[in-house]
């Protein structure tokens, strides 16, 4: 079975590839990675030429401008990727007869009655909420057996550290104070479960729309003490701070997260914050070991 993983140089895609293996095949837009293809998701026509060359049965579609505030200030060119660019793709999918997964957003809510359930009405307040949820009815009128995997929070070992639990690390272990949003919820989601819930989904021929996320529904700075008492390190370094005073671009919904019960039926286990941190945490041991 071949899929091809769009964005296979990014944080998901990368443990897509690891997951899959020599199923797949992966690309890169920005960023070379050996052994991966250059793609641009706004380059309709090489979309086109690599999807009809390769045939995949499956295409995975982690890709995306994920920069919230950017989106917000940059509407056209981030629409350009997230939107007709998945779209684009979808439809060329289905010229081949190739499903498509592709990821979306716990922020397609609008974070009033979190966390979420897959039958819940999505009200996105920014840019990128309605450009993930624009792209998540194109894919699925592309393909009935399509799917949508809303995500929320992914964190795990990235090189370099760019989720919140790596940025944190970074931070901490450098002895900056860090202002996180005491009134944003969410439910934190380790990324190695998201690759074997995507294995699973891939597997069992489901369609559809599937959240993916970790059990547990707690603010952002509660998740920053934990990191901090999991890994040793000072929490009074953590300045707890109401999104208003944060400065951010674009606005956020406070009680987001998502419900991901479904998922479980499937035999996936979502580990929550302590056990995906001690994930995380062995892992880290694991790289230092190796060099």
């Amino acid at each position: 079975m071949k899929l091809l993983v769009v964005g296979a140089s990014g944080f998901v895609g990368g443990f897509l590839m690891e997951a899959f293996g020599a199923d797949a095949v992966g690309t890169y837009a920005n960023r070379p990675r050996p052994g991966l293809l250059p793609l641009d998701l706004r380059d309709h026509s090489a979309v086109r030429r690599l999807i009809r060359e390769l045939q995949p049965r499956w295409i995975l579609l982690p890709a995306a401008q994920p920069h919230v505030d950017w989106c917000e200030d940059h509407e056209a060119e981030s629409r350009a990727v997230n939107v007709t660019g998945v779209l684009a793709l979808a439809e060329e999918a289905r010229a081949v007869a190739a499903r498509v997964l592709f990821f979306s957003t716990d922020y397609v809510f609008d974070g009033a009655a979190g966390p979420y359930h897959e039958e819940a009405t999505p009200s996105p307040l920014n840019v990128y909420g309605r450009q993930k949820l624009a792209a998540e009815h194109g894919v699925l009128e592309a393909g009935r057996e399509n799917i949508v995997v809303r995500v929320c929070g992914v964190y795990g070992c990235e090189e370099p550290p760019k989720n919140f639990v790596m940025t944190l690390l970074r931070r901490l272990r450098a002895g900056e104070a860090v202002r996180v949003p005491n009134d944003q919820w969410g439910t934190p989601t380790y990324v190695r479960d998201i690759a074997r819930a995507v294995q699973r989904l891939v597997e069992s021929g489901a369609s559809g729309v599937w959240h993916v996320a970790g059990p547990d529904f707690l603010p952002r700075h509660e998740f920053a003490f934990r990191i901090c008492r999991h890994f040793g390190l000072d929490s009074s370094l953590i300045v707890p701070t109401p999104t208003h005073a944060l400065g951010q671009r674009a606005p956020r919904p406070l009680r987001a997260g998502l419900v991901a019960e479904r998922i479980g039926q499937l035999g996936v286990h979502l580990r929550g914050v302590e056990e995906g941190l001690e994930a995380v945490r062995e892992e880290l041991v694991l790289r230092s070991a190796a060099g």
